[in-house]
């Protein structure tokens, strides 16, 4: 597997992005510093996606140092925990995030819910805008912001996130989102990516994934002779949405990169568009209050 197959985004500060990466959520720390050498080392990858809610970004920092891939070939994305939103704690909790990566400096800082604050939220983007002004965050964004969550940034003036990571899959395209942040010159980055885990999802009024199991996916899966999970990355990467597949395997991992010698047609994409219904893996971004700090 080349790199070099992996496109790239140039998000809105000029930093490149690639647009397949892997996602570590739920990956132990020690699966997950095997996982991240393997997929460097072996796989291809030069995206990894953590988060400090995580509890293995010590693991990732880990596989990279033994991969042998060079950091500053390497995307790394981490994230600020719900409870440590505002100025002085987002400061201090990246400073423990890069400890614990073993890292002079991540690639994407994201704030990983808006929560129900804008007034906090601001106080936490100013936190985030002074990391970006000493480079040891290269770019910063958002995740699970919903157009009106965007907008608090845009009246407010000053740098907009290059990115916002959102649950976003068939059965839920997000149009309203990647319109909004598409109006703002904002990239959308699609997290459980193929419908979340097989188990229950965790949300309110979330259920178990379907998509892998689905007639329409699988027949266009045998249409290509590619998995239902390769035909759902395609659709992502088709829909230019960055994407971060997470897998602990290694033949998954290997083969959620190997998708890049098919394409859907216009046919493939019109029927995967009638799998919208809505449904979520994860709490909606308005019920999440998770953590917020008193």
């Amino acid at each position: 597997m080349s790199t070099q197959q992996v496109p790239t985004i140039t998000l809105n500060n000029g930093t490149t992005i690639p647009q397949l990466g892997l996602g570590v959520w739920q990956a132990e720390d020690d699966e997950t510093e095997a996982i991240v050498r393997y997929a460097l080392a072996d796989a291809g990858y030069r995206h990894i996606d953590t988060a400090a809610a995580y509890g293995n970004e010590a693991g990732v920092g880990r596989g990279i140092a033994s991969s042998g891939v060079p950091r500053e070939d390497i995307f790394v994305t981490t994230k600020l925990w719900n409870a440590d939103q505002g100025f002085d704690p987002a400061l201090r909790a990246f400073d423990t995030s890069l400890d614990k990566l073993g890292l002079d400096y991540v690639d994407l800082y994201l704030i990983h819910w808006p929560l129900q604050n804008n007034e906090r939220l601001l106080r936490t983007w100013d936190a985030l805008e002074k990391i970006a002004e000493s480079g040891r965050a290269k770019a910063i964004g958002v995740c699970n912001f919903e157009p009106q969550h965007l907008q608090v940034l845009v009246d407010r003036g000053g740098s907009l996130p290059a990115v916002d990571q959102v649950e976003l899959h068939p059965n839920l395209p997000q149009q309203a989102i990647r319109a909004a942040a598409a109006e703002h010159g904002i990239a959308v980055e699609s997290w459980s990516p193929l419908g979340g885990t097989s188990g229950s999802g965790w949300g309110r009024h979330s259920k178990p994934n379907t998509l892998l199991t689905d007639p329409v996916l699988q027949s266009i899966g045998e249409r290509h002779g590619k998995s239902v999970a390769q035909v759902i990355i395609r659709w992502h990467l088709q829909n230019a949405l960055i994407v971060i597949p997470k897998s602990v395997h290694e033949e998954r991992v290997a083969q959620n990169i190997d998708v890049f010698d098919f394409e859907l047609s216009a046919t493939d994409l019109a029927e995967i568009a009638k799998l919208d219904d809505g449904s979520r893996v994860g709490f909606h971004p308005d019920e999440m209050n998770l953590g917020a700090p008193e």
